[in-house]
């Protein structure tokens, strides 16, 4: 071609890169005589210059911009496309228009990334994309809506059904049985959403793919896992698991794609209330001669926020943090806005039953009171319904269930509700059966030795939350307590974290003085040392034999027996009914105690002293009146309770000797600054409950806690069980990481290993 001299030459057309996208079928040669097909996509990449197309095989250069194919295939080939010729014992059918192949193992998730992530921006840098029209990974569209559904169950109302799909062109594509099926065969949620691929695609048709980021998947997976299924890909869930539904619309939620509610709009505004948690600017009951703390009134909003909503819960508030005068005001309110046209009943040990009576007359006189115990208490059942607030005990329950159960009333408080952690116990299969419309514990420990003790609350509160027993062991208690599963841990507190309010006296009490942990070690010597041994090794042996022939969980007796008598034998050899212990004369921890006494006294302060034995109590008030010192005591068996405890907290004595199991709970006794642990016990839960009888509000001096331990003894060793048992505690009721809790051989050896030297 020739140009007139002065004219530049013209510029050669724009390369437009051509790519059309459809499924054909790749042959791949294993290793084996008929080989393995795979359908997956393929694209054909051609090169248009105004109008005029090149396949880019062609090895014609005329008229062609070469670099800006080159640039091109680097740009398609860095977005995963994957050269046919570059394939080794891959083929396609002879004569195909292929030059590209998208997966080799015809992976959806990655066909579809490719789709919404490579597409886009080859359209962006103006390239034509084709998709063929039976392309059967297409993608759904950013515009289509997802929904959400949930309806009541026609044969139980307290469950509701659920359903989770896309709406396309006006019809509603149901997407749970894909997505249940994609869960099932991952096996681990943890490693589908571990991959590297940028979204995982979820079928939604023959042709049409659903995108999720997985991120997004993980979220949503944790929380259809929780639910219960049926056939057909179906979701049921109690209501009292109402707050998944915020859970999985939240996890739907991530501003790409438009979010619809199409259910019972009841049943949404209940799951996003208990999710998200009461308001708490809630107005004070009138009459309650109380000045309230700000963490108590939210807890007054939060019962009533249970209440509103037709759920249980568990007021699990670090001991003297004021439970019951929370619940005092969250009654009053009942009353004052004419709910409590029923009686409020309130259980609680039967040591606390005055002390509830007091606390009522005290914070709201306008209550009306009556006491269901003692033996005249059948007169007047038939006026109980009449007054605002029963009170009565656990056994009483059990024993008059049929006459409780009988009075419908509007509110069941547990007051102390671990005391119904055995769920195969008559009080608790009686408290069962009685006629209440709100339901509320009361503990600082709803977890004092077992997972197996929050579910018997539960079911007690909210039957379902938790499943049934064996679900729950198998889905909760065996991972967490055995193998220390962090993953069914969480889950675990995600369930029941709408349902629980804990604060600790270090989160809203900060005005309380401070509270040291101090361990006193004490070193045995002599015949008593001699003595421990002697019945270690003897126990030892016994205990080894015992499990042998029934194991480890067929031995509790005898393991319990052993370490009873070598804890006996720490505190005094007089508590040890044998032979070998009648000779011993003299106690290295009572010696101790007795000279602490005097010392403590000696600087002004005033002490509580806790065992487990009544009878060691006995021994140290012996030692107390040899010395001169004078003093009160509180056990089970003390007739009047209030005595003691007044003439403690009014200054007329200075020591106060309490068994653990009398003293543990109700007490308020801010009078005090001094607390000793004559014997630990197992439950570290019980042990500060009777700590926190000194150290509460009201206290106004720094409060030393002392534990008396026998050096290198199984009371030392009771020490580390003790912190396991904590730990699964905080792992629930805070945000903590529990360890392994169950009692092994090793440790059993380790309980009953010799005294160190």
């Amino acid at each position: 071609m020739q140009f007139h001299e002065g004219l530049a030459a013209p510029a050669p057309a724009r390369c437009v890169p051509c790519l059309k996208l459809f499924a054909d079928t790749l042959y791949v040669d294993d290793g084996t005589k008929h080989g393995d097909e795979v359908k997956t996509a393929m694209i054909r990449l051609d090169f248009s210059y105004d109008g005029r197309r090149v396949r880019s095989r062609n090895p014609n250069n005329a008229g062609r911009d070469r670099a800006a194919e080159i640039q091109a295939v680097r740009v398609l080939e860095g977005l995963g496309a994957l050269e046919l010729e570059s394939l080794d014992d891959c083929a396609v059918t002879p004569g195909a228009p292929i030059d590209y192949v998208l997966a080799v193992d015809g992976d959806a998730s990655v066909l579809c990334g490719f789709a919404i992530h490579a597409l886009p921006q080859l359209r962006a840098m103006g390239w034509d994309v084709f998709i063929d029209p039976e392309y059967p990974w297409q993608v759904v569209a950013n515009e289509a809506s997802m929904y959400v559904s949930a309806e009541a169950e026609p044969e139980r109302a307290d469950w509701f059904g659920l359903e989770l799909g896309i709406e396309i062109e006006g019809q509603r594509v149901n997407l749970l049985p894909a997505l249940l099926s994609l869960l099932d065969g991952a096996g681990d949620l943890s490693s589908l959403t571990r991959s590297s691929r940028r979204c995982i695609a979820i079928r939604v048709d023959e042709k049409r793919w659903l995108p999720v980021p997985p991120a997004q998947l993980k979220v949503l997976g944790k929380v259809l896992l929780e639910m219960y299924r049926e056939g057909q890909g179906k979701l049921k869930v109690p209501a009292m698991r109402a707050p998944l539904i915020a859970d999985l619309c939240d996890s739907l939620t991530d501003g790409s794609r438009p979010l619809r509610w199409i259910g019972d709009v009841a049943i949404r505004d209940q799951a996003y209330a208990m999710a998200s948690g009461p308001c708490l600017a809630t107005e004070l009951p009138d009459g309650l001669r109380a000045d309230l703390r700000p963490y108590q009134r939210d807890g007054i909003a939060w019962l009533q926020h249970l209440r509103e909503h037709g759920v249980g819960g568990v007021l699990a508030d670090d001991m003297g943090l004021g439970k019951t005068l929370q619940t005092i005001g969250h009654i009053l309110l009942e009353k004052q806005h004419g709910r409590l046209d029923r009686p409020a009943l309130i259980v609680t040990l039967t040591s606390l039953i005055g002390n509830w009576k007091r606390e009522i007359e005290k914070f709201a006189p306008s209550l009306r009171v009556a006491i269901h115990h003692g033996p005249d208490r059948h007169a007047q059942v038939g006026s109980l319904a009449t007054y605002d607030v029963v009170i009565t005990n656990y056994p009483l329950v059990a024993r008059d269930r049929e006459t409780l159960a009988a009075i419908p009333l509007h509110m069941l408080v547990l007051d102390e509700a671990h005391a119904v952690k055995n769920h195969d116990a008559q009080a608790a299969e009686a408290i069962r059966t009685l006629d209440a419309r709100h339901k509320v514990c009361l503990s600082g420990t709803p977890i004092e030795n077992h997972l197996g003790e929050l579910w018997s609350l539960f079911d007690f509160l909210n039957p379902g939350l938790l499943g049934h027993r064996d679900e729950f062991t198998v889905q909760f208690r065996q991972p967490i307590e055995d193998r220390g599963d962090k993953v069914r841990l969480d889950a675990l507190r995600e369930r029941v974290r709408p349902f629980i309010l804990r604060r600790t006296k270090d989160a809203v009490a900060k005005d309380l003085p401070p509270k040291t942990l101090l361990i006193n070690a004490v070193e045995l010597t002599g015949a008593q040392r001699e003595l421990y041994e002697s019945i270690r090794v003897a126990a030892h042996a016994d205990v080894r034999a015992q499990i042998k022939q029934r194991g480890l969980a067929g031995s509790t007796i005898a393991i319990l027996d052993a370490l009873l008598k070598l804890r006996q034998v720490c505190c005094d050899p007089r508590l040890v009914t044998s032979e070998a212990a009648r000779d011993v004369q003299g106690s290295a921890k009572l010696q101790v105690l007795l000279d602490m006494v005097d010392t403590q006294l000696a600087n002004g302060q005033r002490i509580l002293i806790f065992s487990q034995f009544a009878r060691m109590l006995g021994l140290i008030s012996e030692g107390l009146l040899a010395k001169g010192i004078g003093h009160v005591t509180l056990t089970g068996s003390t007739p009047d309770r209030q005595k003691p405890i007044d003439a403690f907290q009014n200054g007329r004595s200075d020591v106060f000797l309490i068994s653990l199991k009398a003293g543990g709970a109700g007490l308020n006794l801010t009078g005090a600054d001094t607390v000793i642990h004559y014997d630990p016990w197992w439950n570290p839960a019980a042990q500060a409950q009777a700590t926190d009888r000194a150290h509460r509000i009201g206290q106004t001096k720094p409060v030393f806690v002392h534990d008396l331990i026998v050096a290198g003894s199984v009371e030392e060793r009771m020490l580390g069980l003790q912190k396991h048992k904590r730990a699964l505690a905080n792992a629930i009721l805070e945000d903590n990481v529990s360890t392994s809790t169950s009692l092994t051989d090793r440790d059993v050896d380790d309980l009953l290993a010799p005294l160190r030297v």
